[in-house]
């Protein structure tokens, strides 16, 4: 591990790099989940067919992937906390251009630059907390970041409806301003790792960065491609859920509480909770392990939606389903940052993670394509499937295998 210290206190830049990485991801989330929140309120102010609409998000996407590429590479050859706070700093002022946006072409073009920045920003956090951190506390530590996105969605849900119905879908984009202050704040207090700093001064250190280093062995094409799907299926099924949730509950459910953001609170505290157990199992065991545990309980966890028989069996359900689903998605971070050395790390994190994310993405319209076709079980079988493939997955990566008793690092 590249700086120790005790578990009992933390250095200054060490609670500077966790509150600045925690509030990234929730100025991060905030900024991606107002598109939800304004949605109907663009397609019915601008004229615009669902289908333009539900662009939207996908182009964010591909900017997020494209982004995710630059800045990794930017941040593992110039440092991560400049780095970290440009991506901040252009996602903000993306977001806050929103509010003059007054029609579809404009809004593709500012939510793909927007995309482009918050693409840069996870794996750039990560990296800050992997090289700030010991091993043996980075599961715990990427999980409370994790946490705090799960926070900005909440609070965007907060700010929509109070904003939108008194202002208008425009001002809710102002929120995304904020982030400017908050980059400000970083890149004056925050410190780069001083063994980052110090690399460029080893004798076998490669001033080039590049995607192919992350292919440069065929066992490392594999941990790289494997990690890949296995996010895929993280996003796919987050994104399925949350997106087809409310329809289930309707038409299969009859249960009428889709128009409640209710169901979103509690699967989104449910995430939360399995964000800090999976961490807690990672420094504790392995990751081997606390993927093992969450994979196969996520695959057995989505059949309960189908037995759930009123609103609080329903709720019950989407707590349960939210724990394991997503609670593994605080790990990915950790896990990448120990596969893969401090000169590729930025660039592993954002790559893997951008393109798991624009693939995974198309989850929502595939399980629309089943869900007309089959009946709610099977659609949940293949979901449940999805888990198994990554478990599976998971098992067939070697280096994955060696990454263990991180307690005792």
């Amino acid at each position: 591990m590249e700086h120790v210290n005790s578990k009992s206190a933390m250095s200054h830049n060490q609670r500077l790099t966790l509150a600045s990485t925690t509030a990234g991801f929730a100025l991060e989330n905030i900024d991606y989940n107002i598109v939800s929140f304004t949605m109907s309120s663009m397609i019915a102010t601008l004229g615009i067919s669902a289908a333009a609409g539900g662009l939207i998000p996908s182009v964010t996407n591909v900017g997020m992937l494209f982004g995710g590429v630059l800045f990794g590479l930017l941040a593992d050859r110039f440092g991560r906390v400049k780095i970290f706070s440009y991506t901040i700093f252009l996602f903000a002022l993306a977001t806050g251009l929103m509010y003059f946006a007054n029609n579809i072409d404009i809004i593709y073009i500012l939510r793909f630059f927007g995309g482009f920045a918050e693409g840069g920003e996870y794996g750039v956090g990560v990296a800050l907390l992997a090289e700030n951190f010991p091993s043996r506390e980075i599961g715990r530590l990427t999980s409370y970041a994790s946490i705090g996105g799960q926070v900005g969605a909440i609070i965007t849900a907060g700010l929509a409806s109070v904003v939108i119905p008194a202002f208008g879908w425009h001002a809710l984009f102002l929120v995304g301003l904020a982030p400017a202050i908050f980059a400000f704040f970083v890149r004056r207090h925050l410190k780069e790792n001083h063994q980052f700093k110090m690399r460029s001064h080893t004798k076998n250190y490669e001033k080039k960065v590049s995607i192919k280093q992350l292919f440069n062995t065929p066992k490392m094409v594999w941990q790289t491609i494997g990690l890949i799907l296995m996010v895929v299926v993280q996003v796919a099924g987050y994104y399925g859920l949350m997106n087809w949730l409310p329809s289930i509950m309707q038409k299969h459910l009859h249960i009428s509480v889709s128009k409640s953001s209710l169901w979103m609170i509690v699967t989104i505290i449910g995430m939360s909770l399995g964000m800090w157990a999976f961490g807690y199992l990672m420094d504790r065991f392995s990751p081997r392990f606390s993927y093992g545990i969450f994979l196969i309980a996520a695959a057995a966890a989505v059949f309960l939606i189908t037995v759930a028989f009123n609103a609080g069996t329903l709720l019950f359900a989407c707590t349960v389903v939210g724990f394991f689903t997503n609670g593994m998605y605080s790990g990915y971070g950790a896990v990448v940052s120990r596969l893969y050395p401090m000169n590729v790390r930025a660039t592993a994190n954002n790559f893997i993670m951008n393109v798991g994310k624009a693939v995974g993405g198309f989850s929502p319209a595939i399980i629309g394509l089943l869900m007309d076709n089959y009946s709610l079980t099977m659609v949940i079988m293949i979901l449940s499937a999805m888990y198994l493939f990554s478990f599976v997955i998971m098992l067939t990566l070697p280096n994955f295998r060696k990454l263990k008793n991180v307690s005792k690092a």
